[in-house]
């Protein structure tokens, strides 16, 4: 072996062991060089981005219909055996995270850069039309549906599936759930050629337009994370306060301080489980109750996931020029909210889900992928804060709905 092939094959070793944030950071960098130094040499580059759109397009539609599925069938019949306040919090803390990423959207409207060449939107007019669309979605054939990419309709097979399957043997349930692994083990493969195809999408998008892209992205992570900090420090101290009658703050900023910064940098609510479980002992929470509420948390509750797909869908209907009621932005917050309960598992989960909300208003797949390849750029910090708000938020509402618990006893 040579001494330029050993360097090559070290150089390759240690871009193989660095973090696949490292990695997407070092892709926009190089991705912005080449753009200012050769334009023309950049926009050959299109192709990349091209192709890892394209990926995630054909991956995305059969992890929804697998992950839901498995998800509600593998579900245990007394899981939520003394959780019921716990869950009603967890869905109500992602529904006012929807709610509240619809609010900013709507005052500080974000326009993106994205392809439109051969785009369609059959944007719907008005609520009428929205439930009527819908509808007609949910009923659509299941093999169709996958394959034109109707998310509200592998949403809906997916959980039918889910429900009836529930009483299905447990080897069938086991199986469902290997496919599912299977699946998911191929996203994360799409997703670790994540950097390269953020190369070509930074690279052909700043030599077309220049440095405006990167001003939406900066103003989209602005209004990304400051819904999240909404979250964290007004709206789920509230819903503590109501539940517990006490100040919230003290229990907030502990989970912020002990559970937060941790999932901020490990970017995996289910890694940071371990933390939430010693937190939850130090707090002097019932054992049996956390043992189930935090795991559970790390899956339905997603007010985090809820936010970015919220915000990011707004703002492909914004580009889009699609003019949205009140109703339906109340009807988006909604299917944001279902969707991100079925956001865990994946890296980047919650972006996968985006094209399921961009449907409601008849934005077609070809665009919606454009947005999760976006997402995946600001993902660097838009993943991090949201598994900190998802996983701190696990703890939070654990310890109110405890205390609730234990004062009705």
């Amino acid at each position: 072996m040579t001494v330029a092939t050993a360097e090559k094959n070290s150089l390759f070793k240690k871009l193989q062991s660095t973090s696949l944030v490292s990695q997407i950071i070092l892709a926009i960098i190089l991705g912005t060089i080449l753009a200012v130094q050769s334009p023309d040499t950049a926009k050959s580059f299109e192709i990349l981005g091209s192709l890892f759109v394209s990926a995630l397009k054909a991956v995305a539609p059969i992890l929804v219909l697998l992950l839901v599925a498995s998800s509600i069938a593998n579900q245990k019949a007394n899981s939520d055996a003394n959780l019921k306040p716990i869950i009603g919090l967890y869905l109500v803390g992602t529904l006012s995270a929807a709610f509240v990423a619809v609010a900013l959207s709507f005052l500080f409207p974000t326009q993106l850069t994205l392809d439109l060449a051969g785009a369609t939107a059959n944007p719907p007019q008005g609520l009428g039309e929205v439930l009527t669309t819908l509808a007609f979605k949910v009923v659509d054939n299941p093999i169709n549906a996958v394959a034109t990419g109707n998310f509200i309709g592998v949403l809906a097979w997916g959980l039918g599936l889910g429900f009836a399957l529930k009483r299905a043997n447990d080897s069938t349930k086991l199986v469902l759930h290997d496919v599912a692994d299977a699946v998911s083990s191929i996203v994360k493969l799409v997703i670790r050629f994540a950097p390269i195809g953020i190369f070509g999408i930074v690279a052909f998008t700043i030599a077309t337009t220049g440095f405006a892209a990167l001003r939406e992205y900066g103003h989209l992570v602005l209004v990304l994370i400051s819904a999240m900090l909404i979250i964290a420090l007004i709206v789920n101290p509230l819903i503590v306060f109501i539940v517990t009658k006490k100040n919230p703050y003290p229990l907030v900023f502990t989970c912020l301080k002990v559970s937060g910064i941790t999932a901020f940098f490990t970017r995996s609510s289910a890694a940071n489980i371990p933390v939430n479980m010693e937190l939850c002992k130090k707090l002097d929470l019932h054992e049996d109750t956390y043992s189930v509420s935090i795991p559970l948390g790390a899956t339905i509750n997603m007010a985090g996931a809820a936010i970015t797909i919220t915000v990011l869908t707004l703002a492909a209907a914004n580009t889009l020029q699609i003019d949205i009621d009140f109703g339906s932005a109340i009807l988006l917050s909604i299917i944001a909210s279902i969707s991100a309960c079925g956001a865990s598992g994946v890296a980047g989960g919650s972006l996968l889900l985006i094209p399921l909300a961009c449907s409601l208003f008849g934005i077609n797949t070809d665009v919606a992928m454009q947005v999760v390849a976006i997402g995946f750029i600001i993902g660097v910090i838009q993943d991090s804060a949201e598994t900190a708000l998802n996983s701190s938020t696990d703890v939070v509402f654990s310890a109110a709905a405890s205390h609730h618990i234990t004062k009705q006893k």
